[in-house]
């Protein structure tokens, strides 16, 4: 397990001309934190704290240990929007995280045991990766770094949904929350297009064989 800390200072200034004189004169990047029973509260934070921070997976689904003027909180990321061009962290979003009550949040997807599955070492099709993440809801002491997706008897052609997925203690789906009807897929083996081409080649020297 990893712990973040990050440091951050309130701040009054508000708007858009606000933050990009934060951007441009500080290299600081403004952020709100929300939710729970305290108002929404604007912060900044150093550019090159936030930037090292999202180089780790883990900091988008950890507790993180947030110090606002000396103060701290527990909140997690919610959103990071970034600069369509240049490598520029442009807002973020966080939620704070209170005791006793669930978070709904998105956990990254490992999928192990890709080489050997059946459906690719035995077979010779190809992992086909339909989600990343998964949309969960739990207490803040039963979030996971990541959950794992076991591969290792999956078939070619074979539809892994949601509902396949072995997941934490205390951790549930919030689209399976929803009904059967919200049972995504989220990986297949598939045939290689290579020799889908071929097949579809000799079925077609067979058709004219005839």
């Amino acid at each position: 397990m990893v712990d973040f800390t990050l440091n951050a200072k309130g701040r009054d200034d508000k708007g858009k001309g606000a933050s990009r004189r934060l951007r441009r004169l500080a290299n600081e990047v403004p952020a709100i934190i929300y939710g729970g029973s305290a108002e929404p509260q604007s912060i900044a934070l150093l550019h090159f704290d936030i930037e090292h921070a999202l180089e780790n997976e883990a900091f988008y689904s950890h507790i993180i240990k947030l110090s606002v003027d000396g103060k701290a909180q527990d909140v997690i990321l919610k959103d990071v929007q970034r600069h369509p061009a240049k490598p520029k962290i442009l807002h973020l979003d966080f939620l704070r995280v209170e005791k006793g009550h669930k978070l709904h949040t998105k956990i990254p997807l490992h999928f192990i045991n890709e080489d050997t599955a059946v459906g690719v070492k035995k077979q010779g099709g190809i992992v086909n990766h339909l989600a990343t993440d998964l949309d969960i809801q739990c207490l803040p002491q039963d979030l996971p770094e990541f959950i794992e997706v076991d591969l290792a008897n999956v078939e070619m052609g074979q539809i892994v949904h949601i509902s396949d997925i072995k997941l934490p203690k205390g951790v549930e789906s919030v689209a399976l929350s929803h009904g059967a009807d919200h049972d995504l897929p989220i990986a297949t083996i598939i045939k290689p297009r290579g020799a889908v081409e071929a097949d579809d080649e000799g079925a077609e020297a067979a058709e004219g064989e005839e």
